[in-house]
C-alpha cells in the first residue's frame, strides 16, 4: 500500500510541476502579448499621424501645381521675395 501511495504522490508532484510550468509560461505569454499590443497601438497612432500629414502635404502640393496665387504667397512668406515695386519691412520679435 505504501508503494501505491508513493507512486501516486510522485504522479501528483509531476502533474503539479507541469501545471506550475504551464502557468508560468502562460503568464509570460500574456505579458508579452500585452507589450506587443501596446506597441501596436503606438504604431497605429504614428501611422494615423503620418497619414494625416501626408494628406495635408498632398493638398499643399495640389495647390502648388494649380494655384499660382498660392505659389506666389508661399514664395513671399517662406523666401521673403517681393515684387519690384514692393518693400519688405522686417521687425525683430522680442
Amino acid at each position: 500500500m505504501n508503494l501505491n501511495r508513493f507512486i501516486l504522490s510522485l504522479y501528483l508532484l509531476f502533474i503539479l510541476g507541469l501545471a506550475l510550468a504551464a502557468g508560468l509560461y502562460f503568464h509570460e505569454s500574456q505579458a508579452e502579448y500585452a507589450r506587443l499590443r501596446r506597441i501596436e497601438v503606438e504604431n497605429r497612432r504614428r501611422v494615423d499621424e503620418a497619414q494625416a500629414r501626408l494628406k495635408l502635404q498632398e493638398k499643399i502640393l495640389e495647390r502648388m501645381r494649380h494655384d499660382p496665387v498660392y505659389v506666389d504667397q508661399v514664395i513671399r512668406q517662406k523666401l521673403g521675395y517681393a515684387k519690384p515695386e514692393e518693400y519688405i519691412y522686417r521687425f525683430e520679435n522680442n
